[in-house]
This record gives C-alpha cells, structure tokens and sequence, in this order.
C-alpha cells in the first residue's frame, strides 16, 4: 500500500499545485492530461510486472535461477514495449493535444510537454517493474523508504522550485516528477541487482517453515 500510495500520491499533489500557478485553467488542463496519459500506458507494463508474481512462487520452491530469469525476462519485455510506446507518443506529439481540445494554445502546450511525458513514462516502466521484483523478495519495506525519498525528498522539492522560483510552471512540475521516477527507478535497479538470489531463496524458505510450525503450535 505505501509502494503505491506514496507514488500516485505525488502526481496528484503535482496536479494541485499546477492550480496555484499563473493561468491555473491552462497549466492544471495541460498536468491532468500528461497525468491522464501516464496512466493509461502504466496498465500496460502493470500487465508485464503481474507475470513477476512468478518471483515469489519460484522463491517459495527454492528456486533462486528461475526466480531471477523471471526479473530480467520480464523487465526486458516492458522495456522494449516502452521504447515502442514512448517513440510513438513522441512522433504524435503535434496532435496529441487535439484528443483533449482544439484550442491551439492547449496543444502548443502539449506538444512542449511531450518529451518530458515519455520520459517519466519510461522510467515509470521500469520501476513498477523493479517495485513487483522488490515485493517478491520480500523487500516492500524498503522499496516504500526508495518512493519516499525519491518523491517526497528530492522531486517534489525540485518541482516546487523549478516551477516557482525559476518560473517554468508545469514544465518545472513535470521535471521534478521525472527526475523523482528516474531516481526512483535507478535504487530499485539496484537493489535488484545486488540481490542475492540464493540467500533470498533460503530467506522464503525458513519463513514458510517458520509459518508453519507457529500454526502447528497454535492447533
């Protein structure tokens, strides 16, 4: 829950604080449309990364290989399916804006936006990706500390003052939720990488029989 939370969370909180700046109408149209956007692809790697509750199960029956392949498998899927994506988003960036309105300043605006929306929509990918590898192997904890300080701690903060002290407005939000998600997805990337698969396999192990002997004492 506090994976999740914490990350939707800050986009949300992004979207209210486009309502504060110079032409609210225009900048919170503009944020709730790349919001809306992000989310419609996010369904799509949700999709890859559901196949990684394959990790737990292998781990469950001591198979650290497996559970491992089933990671970069997957991550390698969801990579190629965002690159797709984000160069397709890209190449229609001059009409994006018109599945929202016609005015031409909301789409100029759109257009401008475009870029920064695929990068966070491909660093989004990888770290949904990376979050499922981390709830696999029994590491929620953790990842939910990477979401806090990736958006709460360094994105927001840079949001805030990109978009009110330098002035770039939505473009200053977006940026510190790009840089948030880039962050975010670069600890998760490593944390999967350091994981020593053999020790989480004997780590799921003794749990389960753990379980199952406190079960055992209480009938």
């Amino acid at each position: 829950m506090a994976m999740n939370s914490l990350q939707w969370w800050s986009y949300e909180l992004v979207v209210l604080l486009s309502g504060i700046l110079p032409n609210p109408q225009l900048e919170t149209s503009v944020m709730t449309i790349c919001f809306i956007v992000a989310s419609l692809h996010y369904n799509i790697p949700y999709s890859f990364s559901t196949a990684l509750e394959s990790v737990s199960n292998e781990l469950d029956a001591g198979h650290a290989e497996a559970a491992r392949l089933a990671a970069w498998v997957a991550t390698f899927l969801a990579v190629i399916e965002t690159v797709i994506a984000s160069t397709t988003l890209f190449s229609c960036r001059s009409i994006l804006g018109y599945a929202f309105g016609d005015e031409k300043e909301l789409v100029d605006y759109v257009k401008e936006m475009t870029p920064f929306l695929c990068f966070t929509i491909m660093a989004d990918s990888l770290a949904n990706m990376f979050s499922r590898v981390a709830r696999g192997v029994g590491r929620q904890r953790l990842a939910a500390y990477v979401n806090l300080g990736a958006f709460y701690l360094c994105g927001i903060p840079m949001a805030c003052v990109l978009a009110f002290v330098f002035q770039w407005r939505g473009k200053g939000l977006w940026i510190g939720l790009a840089t948030a998600s880039l962050l975010q997805s670069s600890m998760l990337i490593m944390i999967t990488f350091f994981t020593d698969w053999e020790k989480q396999a004997r780590n799921t192990r003794k749990r389960i029989f753990e379980g199952r002997s406190q079960l055992s004492t209480i009938e």
